[in-house]
Formats: C-alpha cells, structure tokens, sequence
C-alpha cells in the first residue's frame, strides 16, 4: 500500500520561496514515476513537475521552469520540491502522487492521474501554498 503525506506549505510573499515535501512509503519498481500537481479553485488540476523513479528525468510545465526544482531524497524516500521566486499565480493546493500506468515524467504530469484509481495511483492529501503581500 502505497502512502503519500505532504508539508511544507504556508503563506510566502511574493519572491519568496517554500520546499514542499512529499513523504512516500510503499513505492515499488513498479512505480516508474511520480510528481507534483496543483489546483486553484476554480481550475483545472495541472503537473507542475514530475521526476521518473527509473532514471531521474525531470518534467516541468512552462509556468515555473526555472523556478522550481524537484529532487529525491532517496535514502529518506522523499520527494521535494523546491519553489523559489513565486508569484501570487502559484497559489494553489499542491499533492504529489504516483500511478503504476503512467512510465514517464512527463506524461504523469501532462496527464495527471485520476482521484481515484487505487490500488494503481495513489494521492497525497495536499498542502496549501498561498503567495500573496
């Protein structure tokens, strides 16, 4: 049973940066890929950044290319991700989550996995981050 908890989310001003961390227990060799989502209301749920479990490849939407990092601490099997510069457009609920169908980086966060398709994809309860002055 895979199980996902996030932290790290707060209110920051704009500039400034947040880490998110994704606790992750249970991944398996069957899970090639995993990533960082975010829904504002009234919004549609988007990939912001998503790393492959296989070879470390990294996916980031257009929005925060150069802004965010995502990384793993594998030893601690923990998903980060590193958010500087944000801006009030980054408000959002942030989750990580995997699924065993999904392969790749890129296509788990251009094709974020549906709420609930367990025992195949899993999701984390979210973190909210609030940028504003």
């Amino acid at each position: 049973q895979v199980q996902l908890v996030e932290s790290g989310g707060g209110f920051v001003q704009p500039g400034g940066s947040l880490r998110l961390a994704c606790a992750a227990s249970g991944l398996t060799s069957a899970h090639h890929a995993i990533g960082w989502f975010r829904q504002a209301p009234g919004k549609e749920r988007e990939g912001v950044s998503c790393l492959s479990l296989d070879d470390g490849s990294t996916y980031y939407t257009r929005s925060v290319k150069g802004r965010f990092t995502i990384s793993r601490d594998t030893a601690r099997n923990t998903i980060y991700l590193q958010m500087d510069k944000l801006k009030p457009e980054d408000t959002a609920v942030y989750s990580c989550a995997t699924h065993e169908l999904y392969v790749t980086a890129h296509d788990i966060c251009v094709m974020p996995p549906p709420p609930s398709s367990e025992p195949y994809g899993f999701w984390g309860q979210g973190a909210q981050v609030t940028v504003s002055s």
